[in-house]
């Protein structure tokens, strides 16, 4: 069975929040038939640990008015991998280094992808 649309919403709404404090690698996966626990994993990167934890803040501060809370957070003291369960999707930050050594993509890779929306480059304003 597929992702719920609930779940599909936070994990939207969390990929545009994570892209706009210019979070990297933001990956999706529909991991409801492997799973039993959520529907979805939103995976991002960052390059420091003050931006991962810039971009879960973010993450949290969007999906908050949808009515999402986390149930469980771990990893903000660190800031090199923060994990967000929202029961519906788990949302996981991190460093770049862990996100490489770790390779959730590759330990999911039977998943099939969530589709983004594309993130729009942020512009300079004009003179």
């Amino acid at each position: 069975m597929p992702a719920s649309e609930r779940a599909l919403e936070l994990t939207r709404t969390a990929a545009a929040a994570a892209a706009e404090k210019l979070a990297t690698d933001v990956v999706a996966l529909d991991v409801s038939d492997q799973l039993f626990i959520t529907d979805a994993f939103l995976l991002a990167s960052a390059p420091n640990e003050r931006q991962v934890r810039a971009i879960a803040e973010a993450v949290e501060e969007q999906l908050l008015p949808l009515g999402a809370k986390p149930v469980r957070r771990e990893g903000e003291r660190e800031g090199r991998w923060v994990l967000l369960d929202f029961v519906d999707v788990v949302i996981h930050v991190q460093h770049s280094e862990e996100r490489e050594y770790y390779s959730l993509e590759r330990l999911w890779k039977d998943c099939p992808p969530i589709t983004l929306p594309v993130a729009e480059p942020a512009t300079s304003a004009e003179s």
